[in-house]
């Protein structure tokens, strides 16, 4: 009977791993992020992110929303320059479920229940960088699962928790 109650708890455990979004991020410590008001996005290094135009796009607008929930607001002549980058890699988690010892009708011994699951990992570069003095000030990396269902409400969705829990770091808070 314990074991009916851990299962719903173990597969919520293992939902709300594959969901979440890891997030390192580094910035320059001698910078005055509170003077950063403005931004636009750098077209150059954008354009040579090399995924598709509405992935860009939703990324993109998710940033703005992040960015104007912030404060700072879309200008010609910015502070701070948005540039994103993406990879993306497939991976394969093995999980040893259980183990049986018994009588099987081909041997008697011990049974191990593996599971195998692939899924693409994608990171999420997003630089934040000084329009005046043409360096970086901030850098968010987001990790994480990507929803590959072919579901698009999902996959908007994904994209937003993804900018939104790297955002949420910016700006840096300083001791």
């Amino acid at each position: 009977m314990k074991l009916i109650k851990i299962i719903p708890v173990a597969v919520l455990f293992l939902m709300a791993s594959c969901s979440s979004v890891r997030v390192t991020t580094d910035y320059d410590t001698n910078t005055n992020f509170a003077k950063y008001k403005t931004f636009a996005f750098y077209k150059k290094g954008i354009d040579k992110v090399k995924i598709s135009d509405l992935d860009k796009r939703r990324i993109l607008k998710a940033i703005e929303h992040e960015l104007e929930a912030k404060g700072l607001t879309k200008s010609d002549h910015p502070d701070l320059l948005v540039n994103i980058f993406t990879k993306s890699r497939q991976k394969v988690n093995v999980y040893n479920n259980s183990m049986y010892f018994g009588w099987r009708p081909w041997y008697y011994g011990p049974d191990f229940g593996m599971q195998v699951s692939k899924y693409t990992e994608g990171t999420l570069f997003i630089d934040l960088i000084d329009a005046q003095k043409k360096e970086l000030a901030w850098q968010g990396i987001g990790s994480g699962a990507l929803n590959t269902s072919g579901n698009v409400a999902k996959k908007e969705e994904r994209i937003r928790n993804f900018v939104a829990e790297v955002m949420a770091k910016y700006p840096p808070a300083v001791n």
